[in-house]
């Protein structure tokens, strides 16, 4: 029995894409607990952080707690305007995209989060069809995480899970700002 159950908790070839979209809450902390369930049967996860430049509660708790998950930030400790986007939003974001394709190719992690890459899609800092040909080149042992709003059609239809998070209420709207174990 002991030897059926390890089977059935081990990695296999058939790596599975999640979407995780939406304009709710919880996309990333959604990726995040992915990550926390790899790491729990011995799994290294790679989570590469579009547009997200501060260190985040996941951030530091990674650091602090978790080696088996690495983060890196490709982004700026400010919001990205869409329609004013700036020479390093774009080459962070183009760093992130050639990290993601390393990572995808090379085996090294059996996991990898793409945090708020669609949003990166969404803003025009990468391109769709980068991403498709990235999601489609991968090893096909990696399970491979992509958040944010504004998922493109092209990344749903090459998924095997995809969750839409929608906002019916938020703290935001009565005053209540972001706060350290809450938002950051």
């Amino acid at each position: 029995m002991v030897d059926l159950l390890k089977g059935a908790l081990s990695h296999n070839d058939n790596g599975l894409v999640f979407v995780y979209t939406g304009n709710g809450k919880g996309k990333t902390t959604a990726a995040m607990g992915q990550a926390l369930r790899a790491v729990g049967h011995g799994f290294k996860v790679l989570v590469i952080q579009f547009m997200k430049g501060r260190k985040y509660g996941e951030v530091v708790a990674a650091e602090k707690y978790l080696p088996d998950i690495t983060i890196h930030q490709c982004g700026l400790d400010r919001f990205v305007i869409k329609d004013d986007l700036k020479p390093d939003d774009i080459g962070l974001a183009q760093k992130g995209l050639n990290l993601a394709k390393k990572a995808l190719r090379a085996g090294d992690y059996d996991m990898v989060i793409l945090d708020e890459l669609n949003v990166a899609v969404d803003f025009g800092l990468v391109s769709v069809q980068d991403v498709v040909e990235m999601i489609k080149s991968r090893m096909p042992s990696i399970d491979l995480v992509l958040t944010g709003r504004y998922a493109p059609q092209k990344i749903i239809e090459l998924a095997d899970t995809v969750s839409e998070f929608k906002e019916i209420k938020h703290h935001y709207a009565a005053g209540v700002t972001e706060r350290a174990g809450i938002e950051f």
